[in-house]
This record gives structure tokens, C-alpha cells and sequence, in this order.
């Protein structure tokens, strides 16, 4: 009997969960200094380049394998749809945009860390919830994810303190709400699209 073959169906998605899982052991044999280092966000001096680029690279580290956990169940359940409707190039677009937005908050607003991807998972979650969005037109699930998952968000922020960033959730939704909104708007160009051809399969 033929055993099927296994589909790489959304390469952004995998490498992201991979690439995330890597660095996730390299801070488990560092006892998290490599983890410290090079894949958590916080203020250094302004001449220091490591602020710069951990204001990017935050987003692949992870305290712990509960926090990996966490993170990419949402990610990995809800990516591939998204990168399948957007394409991998516009995805990986929208997540440096939303890792960008949540870094520079961070650098901004507190003198502590942020690692993790809840920021863009939190993206995902609103974004595909845009995904039937027609003209002149704001579904109810759009209405209900944001009162749910971003008015939690703010609720828990205001009212309890505690080592997660709830900034970089809200900042991540609203990302979420721009990107769906402004796609159904103007559109997504077929060439961005990712094409049957292009996939890649390994058995």
C-alpha cells in the first residue's frame, strides 16, 4: 500500500513553528541566556545595534515550552488559512509589520522585556476573522473577535499586573483589523497569491 505524501502547505507557518522551536532548545541549554541575548526586547542604549535587531527577533523566543505552546497552537491552526488567501510573501509582510509595531511599543512604554509571537498570533486571530468581509460591510464575527479577544485585553491590562504584555496583544489585533480591512478594500493582487506550482511537497 502507497502511504500519502506528506504536503508542505504553508512554508511561512512551518519555518516560523521550527526556527521557533530551535531557539526555544538553544534557551534551554543556554538557561535562557541565549534567549536573553538575542530574542528578547527591551532598552539598551541608543548606540547599542542588538536593541535594534532583538526589536525584530523577539518574536521567535519563548520563555518556556508552555509560552511556545500557547502561541503556535493558535498560530498553526489559523496561519495556513491565512497564507494560503494572502500569499507567504504578503504574510510574512503583515507579522514583520505587527513585530515592528509591538517592538518599538515595548521600547517606548516599559523598561521590560517581550519575547514571544502572542502579538501576531493575536494579528492571526483578528485577521481571519476579516476574511469574509465584503464591500460596505462589517461582519459580526469581526465585531465579537475584538470585543473578545482585544477588549479582554484592555480589561486585564487596566485592571491586574503581570509578566504579559497585553499592549503587544491589543497593538497585534489592531494590526489584525488594518490588514483585513485594508485587503478587502483594495483587494489581493492573484500574483501574490501562493500557486499550486509553487508548493513544495516531501515524502
Amino acid at each position: 500500500m502507497k502511504l500519502p505524501k506528506i504536503e508542505v502547505n504553508s512554508p511561512v507557518i512551518i519555518w516560523y513553528a521550527a526556527i521557533s522551536f530551535v531557539i526555544l532548545l538553544f534557551g534551554y541549554a543556554t538557561e535562557n541566556h541565549s534567549t536573553m541575548t538575542l530574542f528578547t526586547c527591551y532598552r539598551t542604549s541608543v548606540s547599542d545595534p542588538m536593541m535594534y535587531v532583538r526589536m525584530m527577533s523577539y518574536v521567535f523566543g519563548h520563555k518556556d515550552i508552555t509560552h511556545y505552546m500557547n502561541n503556535f497552537f493558535l498560530i498553526t491552526l489559523i496561519g495556513p488559512m491565512l497564507e494560503e488567501k494572502y500569499g507567504s510573501k504578503r504574510l510574512v509582510g503583515m507579522m514583520a509589520i505587527t513585530a515592528f509595531v509591538g517592538g518599538v511599543a515595548n521600547l517606548l512604554t516599559t523598561d521590560l522585556g517581550l519575547l514571544g509571537a502572542s502579538g501576531i498570533a493575536f494579528m492571526m486571530i483578528v485577521l481571519c476573522s476579516c476574511t469574509s468581509v465584503n464591500a460596505g460591510k462589517i461582519p459580526l464575527t469581526l465585531i465579537l473577535v475584538v470585543v473578545i479577544y482585544v477588549g479582554q485585553e484592555v480589561v486585564t491590562g487596566v485592571t491586574t499586573k503581570d509578566s504579559i504584555s497585553q499592549l503587544t496583544h491589543i497593538l497585534g489585533g489592531l494590526c489584525g483589523v488594518a490588514f483585513g480591512l485594508y485587503y478587502n478594500k483594495y483587494g489581493i493582487p492573484k500574483a501574490s497569491k501562493t500557486s499550486k506550482a509553487s508548493k513544495s511537497k516531501a515524502s
